[in-house]
């Protein structure tokens, strides 16, 4: 269960106006956002913009500048925005030369616990206006329109695309959501209490739900006792008969006396990758100051990696949110090493 961080909360006379969120329990994740505007102008302010004749000098050159300064002093302009350590700002200028217009994006890239989108249309946002300051002198009829946020990526929402539509080269550059298509998987339930229907299964299903969105076969879904004996023959017999790529056991790696998942693991396994229960207690840590005791892990069995989670619902989300963006990439190199067809 997540530990409760106490607030300290200052005495007021009447209720506050505005507040910043508190992201101290959210866990870093790689953050992108892409955001863009348009500015209209006339021919011939167009035409000498395209020229490098416009008095001031080199109009996108500058816009590429302040578009970065932008995005970077987004918290000195946006009261409630979080300081970020931006690993990445580019700007792209479009011209259109049909409309007489110019179209700018705006990409920002972090590794925060909160997104970028800001940053991204702060960016677009100081382009578009050095784009006019450098051009009202010849041209002072300037329309900036369609400011938006295209896409934003990292977190708990994962990829978010704007519902009216992307150009198709940004399209092609997002995260494939189905990045366990073609694989099998299996998920295997250790509970006392589920296996006897005291009460149903949640982080099962849940994790049924959160494989198949991602594209793989769930070859099986299985919920058995916290029994040495049986999670050892499950376990061995659901990758000698599916021959799946993946299974999740979820249950059974506390500290408790039944919590023996982790140690039938290393009894079966053929080899231990410890480096995965290292990541994600160190990743859990951002939700709960007890994350060092989970025995979470993951070793090969045969050609199938077997990844064991905690049992409850939230910790199995929070340990998918952690292993998605690049279980994927994974199961392709233990391929590699010789493991599968």
């Amino acid at each position: 269960m997540l530990k409760e961080e106490k607030i300290i909360r200052f005495p007021t006379a009447s209720e506050e106006n505005f507040r910043m969120i508190d992201v101290g329990r959210k866990r870093p994740t790689r953050r992108r956002a892409v955001a863009c505007g348009t500015i209209t102008m006339s021919a011939g302010a167009f035409k000498a913009i395209q020229n490098g004749t416009l008095p001031k000098g080199n109009v996108l050159a500058l816009a590429e500048a302040a578009g970065i300064m932008g995005a970077k002093k987004t918290p000195d302009m946006i009261p409630m925005c979080h300081t970020l350590p931006l690993d990445q700002v580019t700007i792209h200028c479009h011209l259109d030369d049909i409309q007489h217009s110019i179209t700018v994006y705006a990409q920002a890239a972090a590794y925060a616990k909160t997104g970028v989108e800001m940053e991204a249309l702060s960016g677009v946002s100081s382009a578009l206006l050095t784009i006019w300051d450098l051009t009202k002198g010849v041209d002072p009829n300037l329309s900036i329109e369609g400011i938006k946020l295209l896409i934003k990526t990292g977190g708990k929402s994962g990829v978010w695309v704007n519902p009216e539509g992307i150009p198709d080269w940004l399209f092609e550059q997002l995260p494939d959501s189905k990045f366990l298509s073609e694989r099998k998987a299996g998920v295997i339930v250790m509970s006392d209490r589920a296996s006897t229907g005291t009460y149903q299964d949640q982080s099962g299903l849940l994790l049924v739900k959160l494989l198949e969105s991602s594209g793989a076969e769930v070859t099986e879904y299985k919920v058995i006792p916290d029994d040495s004996q049986t999670i050892s023959e499950t376990l061995k017999t659901h990758c000698a008969e599916f021959h799946s790529d993946i299974v999740i056991a979820s249950g059974g790696t506390g500290p408790g006396p039944r919590d023996v998942t982790p140690d039938v693991m290393e009894e079966i396994c053929d080899k231990m990758l410890d480096g995965f229960g290292d990541l994600l207690r160190a990743e859990s840590l951002n939700f709960t100051d007890t994350a060092w005791l989970s025995r979470m892990t993951a070793g090969m069995l045969g050609s199938t990696l077997v990844i064991a989670f905690p049992g409850s619902p939230k910790a199995v989300q929070e340990c998918w949110d952690i292993i998605s963006p690049f279980i994927g990439d994974a199961l392709n190199k233990i391929k590699k090493q010789g493991y599968g067809a």
